[in-house]
């Protein structure tokens, strides 16, 4: 197979689709691979890297597209890149569609096979290509979110831990997930006070027992979420529909109760974000205020550890990656039905049934239109 890799050309996007080492794997195999010149320089992936495992350099993405069956990106397509692809063409890239009717029009017109990193699930009942980047999310969030309590850049003036005598911050977390997880774990770490609210009391006794008194846990209902978020200092917006537009859990009303200066950071923006006072923003410009409180919704926050996310990202994508490459799109997925679950797109058709119902548009199940029975 021919497999395309493009440079990123999202806002600050430095993360690259395939690694030298991933693109080893594939033409040690015989599949040919096309690198857009420069794709990995601001991660310090030059073109000789690439090279030197076998792949080809291209001048522009024109030309990585058009010679390519399969692309491997990080982020959505871009308008630009949604017009290059072609019908049949296989794209897999992270696609968090159910917020983005606009990129969903665009891929159905294309006529292109787009698998979805987010959606592709694992035997555990998790998400194996999302996780990574979860993780990092997670963890950048109490970053961003302790820089943005500081006064110049619009917020308290507190410093998340506290000192000696003086009280550490109260970071709450919404969600026990991934995200959550990587999030308490930091915070924790900084000696802020936190809580974590989540649905699951399964998932909140594994995280008692994983980190004890150190962790508050909390069910999550209207009542609890209001009153946490309400008396915090940092709130961390880690929840996950899978596939699907975020549940807004904090609500207009709430931030306006909010102290000033406190901070939100949305990580759940790629999905559509968990406050209703939330839309995404940029690594060049992360932040905003509403009702004084600060907000901080990046849609692609792992891209500032570009380095680091692209690694993680490839240790994970590699295998699914090599799988359409040795036996094609379609037939690797009638195969797998952990690959199969990252359909969105196909030839068409929507394939992914929490996107329909968040944009009101008919969608059919994966196995109809590969015709698995």
């Amino acid at each position: 197979m021919r497999i395309g890799v493009p440079k990123e050309i999202k806002n600050h996007e430095y993360r690259v689709g395939m690694t030298p080492a991933a693109v080893r794997e594939l033409t040690a195999r015989g599949h040919e691979v096309f690198i857009e010149t420069q794709a990995g320089e601001g991660i310090s992936l030059h073109d000789e890297m690439y090279t030197r495992v076998g792949a080809k350099i291209l001048p522009n993405a024109d030309e990585v597209f058009a010679k390519a069956d399969m692309i491997v990106k990080v982020k959505e397509p871009q308008p630009v890149e949604i017009k290059r692809l072609r019908k049949d063409q296989v794209l897999f890239t992270y696609l968090h569609l159910a917020p983005d009717p606009e990129q969903t029009k665009g891929l159905l017109d294309s006529g292109a096979i787009c698998i979805a990193y987010e959606t592709v699930t694992d035997r555990f009942g998790g998400l194996p290509l999302l996780a990574p980047m979860s993780e990092v999310a997670g963890r950048m969030s109490i970053q961003a979110g302790a820089h943005s309590l500081e006064k110049a850049q619009g917020g308290m003036g507190m410093l998340l831990g506290g000192v000696p005598g003086v009280p550490a911050a109260k970071v709450v977390v919404l969600g026990g997930g991934v995200v959550g997880t990587n999030a308490a774990r930091m915070a924790m770490g900084l000696e802020a006070h936190v809580s974590i609210l989540d649905v699951s009391l399964r998932r909140l006794n594994e995280l008692d027992l994983q980190f004890g008194a150190m962790l508050n846990t909390v069910f999550s209902t209207i009542d609890s979420i209001e009153e946490h978020v309400v008396n915090a200092d940092l709130v961390i917006g880690g929840v996950l529909l899978p596939g699907a537009a975020a549940p807004k859990l904090i609500t207009r009303k709430m931030v306006s109760q909010m102290k000033k200066g406190s901070v939100i950071v949305d990580v759940a923006i790629d999905q559509g974000g968990c406050a209703e006072t939330s839309h995404a923003t940029t690594h060049a410009d992360p932040t905003y205020m509403v009702d004084g409180v600060v907000h901080y919704a990046v849609a692609n926050m792992p891209g500032g550890v570009a380095r680091t996310s692209t690694f993680a990202l490839n240790n994970a994508t590699l295998p699914f990656t090599r799988a359409l490459a040795e036996l094609g799109a379609e037939a690797a997925m009638k195969k797998d039905p952990h690959l199969r679950a990252g359909l969105n797109v196909y030839k068409g058709t929507l394939t992914y049934g929490a996107v329909g119902e968040a944009q009101n548009i008919p969608s059919k199940t994966a196995e109809s239109v590969l015709g698995i029975n």
